[in-house]
């Protein structure tokens, strides 16, 4: 039976579930708060240069494959891919970097390379990898997180282990050099926890990153939200920017209406892909299903202060992603984690995109996007900000040998008032909740609400986590859960 559906936000986790809708029949408007679509992926643009706000690194290509494929299409029938080489660079030091090349072979010699028999320990560290991210990606996380006998399954059970153990200690119990140490656990790093905290399972994330590959959207990351939003409106799917959802309505228990812009919309279901506790701080307390406290014991991933920075001149000495891994990553991860603060010496990531796109800058000139990782819930004042810029270009400068600050045309930070302000987002989070052992699955919240009927949630929050692909993920899953809800 066709129902009126209304999606809160047009992210990817919303925009990928509004398409799986559509394509069932249901008639889906998404209510976009903000003037333009994509969520924490949306573009800023300014005197010719383009930046992506959000997402910049594109893995796991299948993921994408897979989501189009549903509708019989391909990613190349929406944004052109290209696979990025090298994929990135991490410094260590001034003048002491190391670089991931685009095939395993390659990343074995860099290995090998700075310590040896290295490269035998990396291919068996590969090879579970690889078994993780057929049985993960392949499987597991298309599951919706109902009930803990999804992770019951016989390939799963020969894993138990690696559930209890982290990925900082498989890892170290096979290196020691503390450079492969960092490059192997940085993967883990877009799931929102510590190495230390993170199921050595995940391992399937270095798969997804040696063995898969970066790639690069031309255009950046927003041509994949505009190449969602095509096959959105393709299928019938209704997109309203400028929309602020102020209230959902509930009537005999079931989500019936959505107040937006101070006009009361009539809704057979409520789809909602924006900030999970924001959204159901729209519901009266008695329908919520997580409680302050919940929310306040849970494990966030970091937030982030980031810069988008025009230059009139090109950048030497980076490739399109650079990891600056100079200073303290455990203290920099303590002071995210553990003593929340504004880190001392923080490690930082610049991406320049305009090395591998020359539309996303003018000719001669480079486009820049340095990000910091950050505890959510800090102060966050103009004067911070400013303090570190300046630290993050004075290390870059010595660290890369050259003069950088004098050529910005412009720059541009967002950071914790501003994933607030825009997106809603908890404690201004931004990339939602942390893959914690406790935090897996089942264990996350829920994409159907508990206390209110017809009423869903998709997103980084819920199942199956941070990061776009899940988003996808996600956005399929929660559209099977309506469509099993309307068969009932």
């Amino acid at each position: 039976m066709k129902k009126n559906i209304a999606v809160i936000g047009s992210g990817f986790s919303s925009l990928a579930a509004s398409c799986y809708l559509a394509q069932a029949g249901n008639k889906v408007t998404i209510y976009e708060k903000n003037q333009t679509i994509g969520g924490r992926a949306r573009q800023f643009k300014k005197d010719g240069f383009t930046f992506d706000m959000g997402p910049t690194w594109y893995w796991m290509p299948d993921v994408f494959e897979r989501f189009f494929q549903d509708f019989g299409k391909a990613p190349s029938d929406f944004y052109e891919l290209e696979k990025l080489n090298p994929a990135y660079r991490v410094y260590f030091g001034a003048d002491d970097y190391i670089t991931i090349e685009d095939t395993l072979e390659k990343i074995c010699a860099a290995f090998e390379n700075e310590e040896s028999g290295s490269s035998i320990k990396l291919r068996k560290f590969m090879d579970q990898a690889l078994d993780n991210y057929n049985i993960a990606i392949k499987d597991l996380v298309y599951r919706p997180g109902v009930s803990p006998l999804e992770l019951v399954t016989a390939t799963t059970m020969k894993k138990i282990g690696q559930f209890f153990s982290t990925i900082s200690k498989d890892v170290r119990r096979e290196f020691t050099n503390p450079k492969l140490i960092s490059i192997l656990e940085f993967p883990v790093l877009f799931l929102g926890a510590k190495p230390s905290n993170t199921p050595a399972f995940y391992s399937f994330m270095n798969y997804a990153d040696f063995g898969l590959g970066t790639f690069h959207p031309k255009k950046g990351m927003y041509s994949v939200i505009d190449g969602i939003k095509t096959l959105a409106e393709e299928l019938g799917v209704t997109i309203k920017t400028n929309q602020n959802v102020e209230k959902i309505s509930v009537e005999n228990g079931k989500a019936s209406a959505l107040i937006v812009n101070g006009e009361k919309i009539n809704v057979d279901v409520i789809l909602s892909g924006a900030d999970y506790h924001h959204t159901e701080t729209l519901l009266d307390k008695n329908y919520r299903q997580y409680s302050e406290t919940y929310w306040e014991h849970k494990t966030f991933a970091p937030s982030a202060l980031l810069f988008y920075v025009g230059f009139d001149k090109k950048i030497e000495n980076v490739d399109h992603h650079t990891l600056f891994f100079d200073v303290d990553f455990q203290k920099h991860s303590q002071e995210i984690y553990d003593s929340p603060r504004w880190p001392e010496e923080p490690l930082f990531y610049a991406s320049f995109p305009s090395k591998t796109d020359s539309s996303v800058s003018p000719l001669g000139k480079e486009a820049g996007i340095f990000l910091i990782p950050l505890a959510p819930g800090l102060d966050d004042i103009p004067e911070i900000r400013e303090e570190y810029f300046e630290k993050i270009m004075v290390r870059f400068e010595k660290i890369t040998n050259q003069e950088i600050k004098k050529y910005v045309i412009f720059k541009e930070s967002y950071c914790i008032k501003d994933f607030v302000d825009d997106y809603n987002s908890y404690k201004g989070n931004a990339y939602g909740l942390a893959n914690t052992l406790m935090q897996t699955a089942f264990l996350r919240p829920k994409l159907k609400s508990g206390k209110v009927k017809n009423l869903f949630f998709t997103g980084q929050l819920t199942v199956p986590g941070p990061g776009v692909p899940p988003a996808l993920i996600s956005g399929k899953l929660v559209a099977g859960l309506i469509e099993k809800e309307k068969k009932n």
